[in-house]
């Protein structure tokens, strides 16, 4: 029993030692064997060389190009408002009414007293041609019948400030008052805006001033709108630069037939300067950025230990330029033609081997029109 017992134990060791010599070769082989890593899937795409415009960037205010807070001329309570908060109107129309009947009342005085002087007036007249009146008391009935007129014209004035117009076209705003409201002279009614079409002012540094020309082509972006773009021109230039930031205020003019653009948005400006420079640029999901510095991956023929040759990627550092839609200007080894990542670039690094899969492509366009959602 006991020689069985040894003789199952001296197997069981041997078979451990059998398996314990199979896994340590197993290793050593697995050691030995070169290791290669497996290749990145990366979509691509050459580098372009463009001629591109220079512009000039600015951060601009819209203002409209006639806007008023229409106020009261006269004292009175408000009986009447025509118009609706946001109503488009013409110059002339009527916008707020202020109670008139004290001086109706005045004017139909002044009228009865004017056609009396005039009736004495003409009487006076008849008689002077007759020698039966003297020539002075003629004088006195044409000065009576001048003031009597003089005073009809004074409460009309009086009356027509009672009625508060449009001075021109354009959009009101919310009003201010209510009607049965009492307003003095003065007191503030409501706004009124002509957007079409408006006007953009920005600063540009005196350096540039020399690039600004009148009707140059000006592009807006508006963050609070999805319109797009809108392009117009430069209207005016100050004449004075502003002594404490040293920058110059320019004016430009932008058409709004839909009226989109409100007076004091914000809008980012870009105006276009006659001068073009040959740049090379990538696609903004080719950079790989980092606090030590930018690169690109550029996609070529490689040789691992072995000699063996395989698809690789070079880092290449670069330095940025100015950006147009997905496409970025770079500078820094970078030539035309050159094969660069376009996407998967954060799981990359020097001699790393890829595998191209160009089915679906990252957008790379200057001007990107991407559709409403």
């Amino acid at each position: 029993m006991i020689k069985q017992f040894v003789i199952a134990l001296c197997g069981f060791a041997v078979l451990v030692l059998g398996l314990g010599a199979v896994k340590t070769a197993q290793v050593k082989k697995a050691m030995s064997t070169p290791h290669v890593q497996p290749a990145a899937s990366v979509t691509t795409l050459e580098a372009q060389q463009l001629e591109w415009r220079t512009y000039i960037k600015a951060i601009g205010t819209l203002a409209p190009v006639q806007g008023v807070t229409l106020s009261a001329d006269a004292d009175g309570q408000i009986v009447k408002i025509p118009v609706e908060n946001g109503t488009a109107v013409k110059a002339g129309d009527l916008l707020v009414e202020i109670d008139s009947s004290v001086e109706a009342a005045q004017l139909a005085a002044s009228e009865a007293k004017a056609g009396l002087a005039k009736i004495n007036l003409d009487r006076t007249q008849g008689l002077l041609g007759n020698n039966t009146v003297a020539k002075s008391e003629f004088d006195v009935a044409d000065a009576t019948y001048k003031q009597a007129m003089a005073e009809v014209a004074s409460i009309k004035a009086t009356i027509e400030k009672k009625f508060v117009r449009a001075p021109f076209d354009g959009r009101v705003g919310i009003r201010m008052v209510n009607v049965g409201q009492y307003v003095s002279r003065g007191s503030p009614l409501m706004p009124l805006q002509k957007l079409d079409p408006i006007y953009v002012n920005f600063s540009v540094p005196q350096q540039q001033l020399a690039s600004l020309a009148v009707d140059q082509k000006v592009t807006l972006n508006i963050d609070a709108s999805e319109a797009g773009t809108f392009e117009g021109k430069i209207n005016a230039i100050n004449s004075v630069i502003d002594p404490a930031t040293r920058n110059v205020t320019v004016q430009a003019i932008v058409a709004n037939p839909k009226e989109i653009l409100r007076s004091g948005m914000f809008a980012r400006v870009e105006v276009e300067l006659p001068k073009t420079e040959s740049v090379i640029v990538v696609p903004a999901t080719a950079i790989s950025y980092a606090s030590y510095g930018n690169s690109v991956f550029i996609v070529e023929k490689m040789k691992d230990q072995a000699g063996k040759e395989y698809l690789g990627v070079r880092q290449q550092p670069i330095t940025l330029g100015t950006a147009r839609g997905d496409l970025v200007a770079i500078s820094g080894g970078v030539k035309p033609g050159e094969v660069v990542v376009t996407s998967g670039v954060f799981k990359l690094r020097n001699a790393v081997p890829v595998q191209v899969n160009n089915t679906v492509q990252p957008s790379a366009s200057a001007n990107p029109k991407p559709a409403n959602t």
